[in-house]
């Protein structure tokens, strides 16, 4: 078992979420499979963190459970020193979480203004819901009275999701995987978006995702293996690791 606490000790900043020993369990062949097994971490207040590690190793399953997608078989999750373990995704999102998820929804009928104004909050002026559209990359005119359905491309509804969570404005954005599915271009902007989210933005950011060009703008590398954390730190401490020396196999494998 291994528990992380970095986050107590960063820049005297205040721990935002924190995960005291979680597990989740799912029913399968008449016994219960643990997937999160006995997991504790810290993620301090503003930073940029980057969750990787192997397929099926519960990465995926951990973001739902912060996100309150999904609820732990036991242990605490706190944000801000309330417990929110039994808060479901809307009482989340009221308190502070987005959650965006692989394959962002589509809205018949719904448009890009109407998306964005109901995520802020507010009757937000059109200039203000293009300002975000032009903040994830987006040429706000052509945009801002689409409606959310099949016509959006994967790359343009993730920078629509994108802009949502920054009209938002919440204290963590949890993004599931945000590359699936979408074409390099739309890739490259997309880094650029996440650098850009992280300069404005007070809030954190926790991205689960295998991609090197990800994990090399994180402030911090969660490493999840068969349910566990393998390693957490400072991004030139685990990236070194993961890429390239001898304990990069294990690392990706949950091993010590």
């Amino acid at each position: 078992m291994h528990n992380f606490v970095l986050g107590e000790i960063i820049d005297g900043r205040k721990n935002m979420l924190e995960l005291k020993h979680v597990s989740f369990e799912v029913p399968q062949n008449g016994a219960e499979k643990e997937i999160i097994k006995d997991i504790s971490f810290v993620i301090p207040d503003g930073k940029f963190t980057v969750i990787t590690g192997p397929n099926g190793g519960g990465k995926s399953t951990l973001a739902r459970l912060i996100a309150g997608i999904q609820k732990p078989t036991s242990g605490q999750i706190l944000l801000d020193g309330v417990d929110i373990t039994d808060k479901n995704i809307t009482e989340r999102a009221n308190m502070g979480i987005s959650y965006a998820f692989q394959q962002p929804v589509r809205f018949k009928g719904v448009t890009v203004l109407d998306l964005i104004r109901l995520a802020s909050g507010k009757e937000m002026a059109i200039s203000g819901a293009c300002e975000y559209l032009s903040k994830v990359g987006l040429c706000a005119k052509d945009y801002i009275n689409r409606e959310i359905d099949a016509s959006l491309s994967g790359g343009e509804l993730k920078r629509i999701e994108i802009a949502t969570v920054l009209a938002r404005g919440t204290k963590m954005s949890v993004f599931d995987e945000p590359e699936a599915g979408i074409d390099l271009w739309s890739f490259q902007n997309l880094i650029q978006v996440f650098e850009k989210m992280h300069e404005q933005i007070q809030g954190s950011i926790l991205i689960i995702s295998h991609q090197e060009r990800i994990l090399n703008i994180a402030d911090e590398i969660m490493v999840i293996g068969d349910g566990q954390v393998t390693e957490h730190g400072k991004k030139d401490e685990i990236l070194p690791k993961l890429l390239g020396s001898s304990n990069a196999v294990n690392l990706c494998k949950g091993r010590n």
